[in-house]
């Protein structure tokens, strides 16, 4: 390896290890970036053998929100109920609601990143679901986040919650029924999964639903809500993403007819992007002046990355030669994964399992290749330590390919259950969160 590429790799790894480290704060970690590159996660494990798992710790309930860390404390919600619950996994058009409209109670937990032991286990609101769900989905998707004084977790039509670290309810807000399903079917209720963002000392919102859709913004010491902007789109899943463009905090969100930026302060809109796939889920994804956005259902799924610093026109459905689309893809976009971007490579995965590696800029594709056998499905948004790439199928497969823009399977890990919630890193551990149970994966013997 000559010197010149040596360096290029260490500044890649020392911009993955500032921008993304021990922390895992939200939904895929700082920024959404899904990275954590401050040391090697485990290329190979077994978890019949006990090989590389640090410990496992049953969860009750069913849910698919993501683990967050602060220091050495994993947050975690769930949605528990006394009955069989059940999600039905796989590839399939069905788009009837699940029918399980008994009691339940939604909780938070904390564990030990350390030894996996409960430290406490909180009821946050207990009743009969307001809104119904997919049966791929969970009463309890949206992920929580924490600034580590405060976490902020959304249970659908439950409403918004903040607690402090200890579990202690601060406050709630009713945000009305969140009914998230298909547009051309309402009465197909999919479940809401839009996941909170701190920033600031403010929470931010984005509730894509059948009806008064809107982006918010509240305080995180008490609840107050600062300020509420209507939207005109289809029900969306994504989570929305905070960037700093032009001198100013924006809000960016993924949808059909409104994907677009708001400003931080108070909620106007800056830009709007019309067109793309008809459900968007995945969350947009900021490179310093570039925003990528991608949305996989429907005939265009594009993925396009957005200019940041061009807000001198109305974004519109032109294709490249909009100035402040900075290149666009056609049908390579993601359906329900959020795209990850690792030194100078942006990766995406459809739910079929065919992946996608751009060049971050100008945006040509270096492969698309096809992981597992074309029958399983992949919803879990993939993850890095900054050298390998993880992607985890909703049978627990785990697909791990190297970070380098050339296509090959390093392994293929199993992890023995239904997983459609995204894995957290911090310190060289992985934190899956699986059907029954939350498993660290980690070194646990020295070579």
């Amino acid at each position: 390896m000559n010197s010149i590429s040596f360096i290029s790799i260490f500044l890649t790894l020392l911009w993955c290890a500032c921008a993304c480290a021990a922390n895992w704060p939200q939904f895929r970690g700082p920024d959404a970036c899904g990275v954590d590159a401050s040391a090697a996660t485990p290329v190979h494990w077994d978890v019949e053998k006990g090989e590389n798992i640090r410990w496992h710790t049953a969860i009750p309930g069913l849910a698919h929100s993501s683990p967050i860390i602060w220091d050495h404390v994993i947050y975690i919600s769930t949605a528990v109920s006394q009955d069989t619950q059940d999600v039905k996994v796989g590839l399939y058009g069905d788009i009837a609601s699940a029918d399980d409209q008994e009691s339940h109670q939604w909780r938070l937990l904390a564990i030990d990143k350390d030894s996996g032991k409960v430290l406490w286990d909180k009821l946050a609101t207990e009743g009969i679901p307001r809104g119904k769900r997919h049966p791929k989905a969970t009463h309890c998707n949206s992920t929580p986040a924490t600034d580590g004084e405060h976490i902020v977790a959304i249970f659908g039509s439950e409403g918004l919650f903040c607690f402090d670290l200890n579990g202690k309810p601060l406050w709630k807000k009713d945000l009305g029924p969140m009914k998230s399903g298909y547009y051309v079917v309402p009465s197909a209720q999919w479940g809401f999964s839009s996941s909170p963002v701190i920033h600031d000392g403010k929470v931010v919102v984005l509730c894509d639903v059948l009806g008064d859709s809107f982006l918010a913004e509240f305080d995180v010491a008490d609840g107050r809500e600062l300020w509420r902007t209507p939207r005109k789109d289809v029900p969306t899943w994504g989570t929305p993403a905070v960037a700093k463009a032009a001198g100013r905090t924006e809000i960016l969100v993924n949808g059909w007819h409104n994907t677009g930026a708001y400003d931080f302060a108070d909620g106007k809109e800056i830009w709007k992007l019309e067109g793309g796939g008809d459900i968007p889920v995945p969350t947009p994804i900021v490179n310093s002046n570039l925003a990528y956005f991608t949305s996989g259902h429907g005939a265009e799924r594009p993925m396009r990355a957005i200019r940041l610093d061009d807000h001198a026109v109305t974004v519109t459905q032109t294709g490249v030669t909009n100035p402040a689309i900075a290149w666009k893809q056609e049908r390579k976009g993601d359906y329900m994964q959020t795209p990850i971007l690792v030194g100078d490579f942006l990766y995406g995965c459809l739910d079929v399992g065919i992946l996608t590696c751009f060049e971050a800029n100008p945006g040509a594709v270096k492969y698309s290749e096809r992981l597992g056998n074309g029958s399983e499905g992949f919803t879990a948004s993939p993850v890095s330590d900054g050298r390998n790439l993880y992607f985890t199928s909703e049978v627990g497969h785990v697909y791990v390919i190297p970070a380098n823009g050339t296509f090959s399977v390093a392994a293929t890990n199993d992890l023995k259950e239904t997983c459609l919630s995204t894995a957290a890193i911090s310190d060289g551990t992985l934190f899956y969160r699986t059907r029954h149970e939350l498993l660290a994966i980690g070194e646990t013997h020295s070579k």
